[in-house]
């Protein structure tokens, strides 16, 4: 079998399979069992792939192994054990959401309105700590804590700060990780700039109908926002506001429908200068809302990016 006929034969099996983009799956579970690069691959795709190192039968069974598990639709950043986020790579496991490229809006919304790199920044809900990390590395802040209910996410998210930023995990001093359900683990004197999260706001019976890769790969409890998928940002927009300095903000990331019904939330809180941010693809995916007594009550609190 040629390197071409055995790239085809993964893409088939994985077509067969239901999973989307097979082609592009196929070929970077071939790259990640092989160390096979696109040079190499055009040059030799019609050569047998045949034995060429010692460990040619160890990576052949990799790549059964990775192909195997793509077609029970284990999410290929899971398999490959890693993801692309702002331009870093940050590990998964089956303990963390995979970070997506929604959620960089959020990250690059703090970056551009923050810009006070002394703010002391928390990121609630962190998972792989792609949010966090991403502000600490690419922001400069002088301060950022990262919190999850899950010990096994925040060992992840450590564990990526350990890569990304050094210090063995402590991001070199810049994060503080602590386990926490929202607010509930911090001291009620403690005070920050800016609050971020990308809470769980999938409406529960929704879940069942999602892609297996989510459905059965992601953890429940980073999706789960109860009934109507506000579960979590009724408790921020209660709770927020006292760990809030005056003039402070919250940056929460949205489902594309729930605009309006976080804002309201927000507002019935004494949050003002409320606004829905747009991503790339012209969904609502940010809303972002200063601690009452700062910013404008704008009369249209809705802003759309353009």
């Amino acid at each position: 079998m040629t390197w071409e006929e055995l790239l085809r034969s993964a893409s088939n099996r994985l077509s067969q399979a239901g999973v989307p983009d097979p082609e592009l799956d196929a070929w970077y579970l071939m790259e990640a069992a092989y160390g096979l690069s696109r040079a190499r691959y055009y040059l030799e795709a019609k050569k047998p792939a045949e034995a060429k190192t010692a460990d040619f039968s160890v990576r052949s069974a990799r790549f059964e192994e990775f192909v195997s598990r793509r077609e029970g639709r284990e999410p290929l950043q899971q398999i490959l054990g890693t993801q692309e986020f702002m331009g870093l790579s940050f590990l998964v496991n089956r303990h963390v959401l995979i970070p997506r490229q929604d959620t960089e809006t959020l990250v690059e919304l703090v970056l551009k309105e923050v810009k006070d790199r002394e703010a002391r920044i928390l990121d609630l809900c962190t998972g792989s700590g792609c949010i966090a990390i991403s502000l600490a590395a690419l922001g400069g802040f002088r301060f950022v804590a990262a919190s999850d209910i899950s010990q096994e996410a925040l060992e992840t998210a450590r564990e990526n700060a350990g890569r990304i930023l050094g210090d063995g995990g402590n991001g070199s001093g810049k994060i503080r990780f602590q386990r926490s359900d929202l607010l509930d683990g911090f001291d009620r004197e403690e005070r920050f700039d800016v609050i971020v999260s990308n809470p769980p706001y999938i409406p529960s019976e929704t879940i069942g109908g999602l892609e297996p890769e989510v459905r059965e790969f992601e953890p429940r409890l980073a999706l789960d926002g109860s009934a109507d998928g506000l579960l979590f940002y009724r408790r921020l927009a209660g709770e927020c506001g006292a760990f809030l300095n005056r003039g402070g903000r919250v940056y929460f990331e949205i489902g594309h429908d729930q605009g309006a019904a976080v804002s309201g939330l927000l507002e019935a809180h004494g949050f003002t200068d409320i606004k829905v941010r747009k991503d790339l693809a012209g969904n609502d995916r940010v809303v972002s809302a200063a601690k009452g007594g700062a910013g404008t009550a704008e009369a249209g609190w809705r802003e759309s990016n353009v």
